[in-house]
């Protein structure tokens, strides 16, 4: 049984593994439930011998929203995935671009991503935009995302009129429709048949490009993007990870 923890004092995830132990993963749960801690059990051995990672494991949800045309891509209570996946590889980044490709979500490595933020995530979805910009991508925006984007410096090539709105720019479904979008993020400001946020995210589905609907999703996505254009993917087997019972 191999016991994974991260450090939550890190200014990022930090993993760790331990040696194969006899105690079962779940009664570790268990124990954390009643109150027990990751120090206490260290302490008492019954997570073994504690060392730093040489990789790291990212899981993500397999969630098959192309069976059903039409469906709007935004996460709610609903249990809607059908498996996980799991990317290996040595930074964050990368793992997070090889769960993703194992998902069946290709993350870009060039191109044009479409943004539209709501307005509690401009602040923090402003760095992102520079990432992106400096990653070598053009940018798109609706109007106030792409006037914050603006004044910060950023530069934006087209700002992208409403759904269903007369404007100067052309629309999102235009640009998604026409292959000139590879990414679009956009946080939802709201539910319903004539959220313009629906649309957007209805039309990346059935053109086949990625939609990320959270600013976690997007800053993991940068990450990737990143990690992946200085090293390039590689396969490593999990026997490769796991020999003499220790997760390398």
């Amino acid at each position: 049984m191999f016991v994974l923890e991260a450090n939550p004092r890190a200014s990022r995830t930090v993993p760790f593994v331990a040696k194969a132990t006899g105690l079962p993963l779940a009664n570790i749960a268990a124990r954390l439930i009643v109150g027990e801690t990751l120090a206490s059990l260290r302490e008492s051995g019954q997570l073994g011998h504690v060392g730093p990672l040489g990789h790291v494991s990212v899981k993500e949800a397999v969630l098959p929203f192309d069976r059903f045309p039409g469906i709007d891509t935004l996460l709610g209570p609903e249990m809607r995935s059908t498996g996980e996946v799991m990317g290996v590889d040595m930074t964050f980044g990368l793992a997070f671009a090889k769960s993703q490709m194992a998902a069946g979500t290709r993350l870009p490595r060039e191109g044009t991503v479409f943004l539209s933020l709501a307005d509690r995530d401009k602040p923090a979805g402003l760095e992102v935009a520079r990432q992106l910009s400096a990653l070598g991508f053009g940018l798109v925006a609706t109007k106030g995302t792409a006037e914050l984007l603006t004044r910060s410096g950023v530069t934006v090539d087209i700002v992208v009129a409403k759904v269903g709105e007369d404007g100067e720019g052309p629309h999102a479904l235009e640009l998604i429709e026409s292959g000139r979008v590879q990414l679009v993020v956009n946080t939802p400001r709201g539910r319903g048949p004539r959220a313009d946020g629906q649309y957007i995210r209805v039309a990346a589905l059935a053109h086949h490009v990625p939609c990320l609907t959270t600013l976690a999703a997007a800053k993991a996505a940068v990450a990737g993007i990143a990690d992946w254009a200085t090293h390039p993917l590689e396969v490593r087997t999990l026997q490769e990870l796991h020999l003499d019972g220790v997760v390398r």
